[in-house]
């Protein structure tokens, strides 16, 4: 008895050890996203759920994110496809669309036990130039499947309280469905019943000069005159 006792015990012991060892391996949940109310530039905050065990003593998180655009994993209406042809080409005679990087980010995790929940804040850019922003742009209704990737770093507190430290797997992930209204209102917050175009710096003193002589009070004036001339074709 006495030895099975003395087994029994040191069984429990090694439990422990091993347990001492174990470092902290968050979980990670997108739960929802808002327009961040103030913000200079239009930004949308994700908020992110991040979980451990109640006996982890987690001091910090210094978090990385990638967030990716999973493209294929939604439907797209025929107004949309052709809108989107410029991204994806002719979908009839090309692969399915591959997956978008989107943009990084990055987040100070405070101390927590068991549970905590911080937002991501995302900056987002109306530049027509830049691929996520026309798909952004050519969506009607619906939602955009994200992906999220997490890295980075966990400091935490051993059961005699020393500060240990250690990295985020690389397979911790969370998806999130982002509604397309959302982004909508936030850059009609923002542009209200604009866009942006950028040019390059010649092309712009062209269009300058052309507006000059033609005495056009304003650049939607010039753009409107422009489209007519075009549209009237060359002249006989």
């Amino acid at each position: 008895m006495l030895a099975r006792v003395s087994r029994m015990a040191d069984c429990a012991t090694g439990e422990r050890a091993v347990a001492r060892r174990t470092a902290p391996a968050p979980a990670f949940g997108v739960v929802g996203a808002r327009i961040a109310p103030d913000a200079a530039v239009p930004t949308l905050a994700f908020r992110l759920q991040i979980g451990s065990r109640a006996e982890d003593d987690i001091r910090s998180i210094v978090l990385a994110v990638q967030i990716r655009i999973a493209t294929a994993r939604r439907p797209y209406g025929a107004a949309e496809r052709e809108r989107l042809s410029e991204l994806f080409g002719d979908r009839a005679q090309s692969p399915a669309p591959q997956d978008r990087l989107w943009t990084h980010a990055s987040v100070v995790v405070p101390p927590f036990v068991r549970e905590t929940t911080v937002e991501i804040p995302i900056a987002c850019t109306y530049d027509m130039e830049i691929a996520t922003t026309k798909y952004f742009h050519a969506l009607d209704d619906g939602e955009v499947p994200l992906d999220f990737l997490f890295s980075g770093s966990v400091f935490y507190a051993d059961p005699d309280g020393r500060l240990q430290t250690c990295r985020i797997s690389w397979d911790r992930q969370a998806r999130f469905s982002l509604p397309v209204s959302t982004w909508k209102v936030m850059i009609e917050r923002y542009y209200p019943e604009c866009a942006w175009l950028r040019l390059d710096r010649a092309t712009l003193d062209r269009l300058h000069a052309w507006k000059t002589r033609r005495a056009l009070p304003t650049w939607q004036a010039t753009m409107d005159a422009l489209l007519a001339a075009a549209d009237k074709g060359p002249q006989p």
